[in-house]
């Protein structure tokens, strides 16, 4: 008899703050409470707070030495107890449609232990660019047509590795506008944020719903609901929380129409079938067709990409404010899937259109470099050390 794989991975490891932890990820009231166990007095740490905020998220200070606004003594106190560290990128990929890929390792890990690594990419379009960040090292599920499921996992990520992924970005592509000799009503480079990364957001809720709150504070990264997305598989028992304590859009892997496929293809469904995960997102905090859910539909040829696939889907969806975002398959190294073809994912569209839902078909990005939907996996993990510091030496001759 096969042995069937368990529904959800227990992580192997648990994060270890380092001796001297970064500032990077918190809130004011973090701040604030840093500031007291170093000394400030209580009617100063508001007004101190403010001005850390402000250095870290909206200038994008790398040192304390930058923050020219808050005293020497205290810029000294802040630099012997904490940091402002990011994750550091171990290597960049470009693809030939300009989509970057960063694999970062995180900071903090003690000497001798394997270094912890994730996947972060930024695609570039014409109206926006939209960073996909990761939540966990590793990922929780075991979705069979998805690369990042045949990795291990290894821990949560905390607010500030995910806060991390976007100061990476905006470091990487001079994306702190105020730091400039620029209007401040320029462009942002990174507009988008969508929790599409490594990992199951909805396993790493508090963590995450801590960093999307930096991330959409007005005064900080200043990055609106509406533009940050988060997508599940289908934990059920988060998904009205997404809605009432992050306030973001919802995205849901859903791929099948039938709880058998389903069952296969996303094995998290036999915890929460597609009829309790549908009552969800009918039920979604805010949805309306002015915030729409986007169902995510990886078209898998032969496998859930017919014609009474596509009227199916029509039918389950009826009632709830969607759009259907059809995905061509990505391949990967060992993966028995192929992409529908195709003529079929117009057809299969094309019903799903007609029936009154928006149905675009998500052109793939970065698949040259394995950056795009599904393809996600920190390879380096198979490396040696010597291939991982060689790496590491490009990296920061970019």
């Amino acid at each position: 008899m096969t042995a069937v794989a368990p529904l959800e991975k227990t992580p192997l490891e648990r994060y270890v703050a380092p001796a001297k932890p970064s500032l990077v990820g918190l809130s004011r009231v973090g701040l604030s409470e840093k500031l007291a166990l170093i000394g400030v007095s209580e009617g100063a740490r508001k007004m101190r707070a403010q001005q850390i905020w402000h250095w870290l998220y909206v200038r994008g200070a790398k040192q304390f030495d930058e923050m020219t606004s808050v005293s020497k003594e205290l810029r000294g106190a802040l630099d012997a107890h904490f940091t402002l560290e990011r994750p550091e990128v171990v290597a960049e990929q470009i693809s030939v449609d300009g989509t970057r890929k960063w694999l970062l390792q995180l900071p903090g890990e003690h000497e001798g232990e394997r270094p912890h690594q994730v996947e972060c990419v930024y695609i570039p379009e014409t109206d926006r660019g939209t960073l996909c960040v990761s939540s966990q090292v590793g990922c929780t599920l075991n979705c069979s047509f998805c690369h990042t499921g045949t990795q291990r996992l290894v821990r949560n990520l905390t607010p500030g590795e995910i806060v991390g992924q976007i100061m990476i970005a905006r470091d990487r592509l001079d994306d702190f506008i105020a730091a400039k000799d620029v209007p401040s009503d320029s462009p942002r480079l990174v507009s988008n944020i969508v929790m599409m990364g490594m990992g199951e957001p909805l396993y790493n809720f508090e963590a995450v719903r801590d960093a999307l709150h930096v991330a959409s504070d007005g005064e900080g990264i200043s990055l609106s609901r509406r533009r940050i997305t988060l997508s599940t598989s289908g934990v059920v028992p988060n998904i009205a929380r997404t809605g009432d304590e992050i306030g973001c859009m919802l995205a849901v892997s859903l791929h099948a129409v039938r709880d058998d496929l389903r069952n296969t293809l996303v094995p998290l469904n036999r915890k929460y079938p597609i009829k309790e995960l549908l009552e969800a997102c009918r039920n979604y905090p805010g949805v309306s067709n002015a915030r729409r859910i986007t169902f995510e539909y990886v078209m898998l040829k032969g496998v859930n990409d017919s014609l009474s696939d596509a009227k199916e889907l029509v039918r389950l969806l009826k009632g709830v404010p969607a759009k259907i975002n059809l995905i061509p398959f990505n391949p990967w190294p060992g993966s028995t899937y192929e992409c529908s073809d195709w003529e079929q994912i117009e057809k299969f569209s094309e019903i799903v259109f007609n029936a009154g839902y928006a149905s675009p078909v998500r052109t793939p990005r970065g698949r040259d470099i394995l950056a795009a939907c599904g393809q996600l996996k920190s390879e380096t993990e198979k490396l040696s050390a010597r291939e991982r510091l060689a790496l590491r030496a490009m990296a920061m001759t970019d």
